[in-house]
């Protein structure tokens, strides 16, 4: 599903020129989950943004379902992403004067569908915010505009989802339902790929990666051997 080839990526600094990636090389299947830690500055968000079609490699290849997002012109690039990746931030943005719903279906801007707002209504009550369809960002939580920024990064049933520390901000019960949904997504046959500093939700990922220093290494958790089949999400209401 996401292939990356010894990835450079540099940028210039007040005291010259910084690598934040050295020859960096992943290959992800679908259905992989897969989280990326390391030390404030190793480079986890610009490997995202890199693989996401977001940040030009300085050099390497990038490849999604054999695809290279760099080869497109930069509108078909927008178009690319909107088909095939999901986006989760650490901040959760949203439009304010929008509500829950029509946060949701801003996805489909990019991408229009027939059954869009059918999906977003979906995923709004698979996440616990049927009852908050209506209300806008100022009327909701932090853990509740999370949950909005997930299903906004799922409408377009993409192949992949990025996450940028999607549990930062979180209590551990908004925690939780964010991680078993990519766990779900996964299992049903997504790929995740997801930066954390959370041990704890970094050990929910079948394949754990070190970034340090621009450099990627690898070691296996066990989590998803102990599961069978997807974790359910729990209906909650607010918080």
């Amino acid at each position: 599903m996401l292939g990356l080839s010894d990835i450079e990526k540099s940028f210039r600094g007040p005291a010259g020129e910084v690598r934040a990636l050295r020859g960096v090389t992943l290959e992800l299947e679908t259905g992989e989950f897969a989280a990326v830690r390391g030390p404030s500055g190793s480079g986890k968000s610009t490997l995202l943004h890199v693989a996401g079609g977001l940040l030009r490699p300085t050099s390497g290849r990038v490849a999604l379902d054999g695809s290279d997002p760099y080869a497109l012109s930069s509108e078909a690039r927008s178009r690319w992403r909107a088909a095939h990746v999901g986006f989760v931030f650490q901040q959760f943005p949203m439009l304010p004067y929008l509500n829950v719903l029509d946060n949701v279906l801003v996805a489909s801007v990019a991408l229009p569908r027939s059954d869009a707002a059918e999906r977003a209504r979906e995923l709004v009550g698979r996440l616990g915010l049927g009852d908050r369809i209506a209300h806008r960002p100022s009327e909701l939580s932090v853990g509740e505009r999370q949950r909005v920024g997930l299903a906004r990064a799922l409408l377009n049933r993409p192949g992949l989802v990025l996450a940028d520390e999607p549990t930062g901000n979180l209590d551990p019960e908004n925690a939780l339902i964010v991680l078993d949904t990519l766990d779900r997504f996964a299992l049903e046959g997504g790929t995740v790929l997801m930066v954390t500093h959370d041990e704890r939700a970094a050990g929910r990922a079948e394949r754990q990666l070190l970034l340090t220093g621009g450099t990627l290494d690898e070691r296996r958790s066990a989590y998803r051997d102990a599961v069978n089949e997807p974790v359910p999400v729990p209906a909650v209401q607010g918080g």
